[in-house]
């Protein structure tokens, strides 16, 4: 009898943890399985940036001189914004929000830039100062901000 009461003891024992152990197991491939499911919709948003950069500069190759300068700059300007986008979107972080206010900003800077060597001599030198100089308040401005959010951050306040 004791014998029949020890192993009934076991086998609910044994079914409680197997159904323990199937549990997690179940749970286990389904929290991957959302990891694999952002990975690939992250590598179709990779492979799309990628189309749409081939594409934009598939237009430039029709445009000749300064103006096929501006379009090409435009199009890897635009690729890294959305990039540095892409980034933040899956792994937010102020890091990644950072990079992205970064890149708009080289962007805005490069294309500017270029746009100026449609002008010559000192209209040139003056339109290259103003984007320059356009840039380096950008690049001030996301410098304040984010100093000021790892303030708060590291103080643990949360008010602007």
């Amino acid at each position: 009898m004791q014998i029949k009461l020890l192993s009934i003891t076991a086998a609910v024992a044994l079914a409680f943890a197997s159904a323990a152990q199937a549990q997690t197991a179940t749970t286990a491939p389904a929290a991957s399985g959302k990891a694999s499911v952002e990975r690939k919709e992250m590598k179709a948003e990779r492979d799309r940036i990628e189309a749409d950069y081939k594409a934009a500069k598939a237009k430039c190759s029709v445009m000749k001189g300064n103006e096929k300068e501006v379009c090409e700059a435009d199009a890897k300007g635009k690729e890294n914004v959305a990039k540095a986008e892409l980034e933040n979107k899956f792994e937010p972080s102020q890091a990644h929000a950072r990079k992205v206010d970064e890149a708009k900003a080289e962007h805005e800077y490069k294309v500017s830039k270029e746009k100026c060597d449609l002008n010559k001599g000192k209209q040139e030198s003056a339109c290259e100062k103003e984007a320059k100089a356009r840039y380096d308040r950008a690049k001030a401005d996301i410098k304040a901000k984010f100093a000021a959010a790892e303030r708060r951050s590291a103080t643990g306040s949360t008010t602007k």
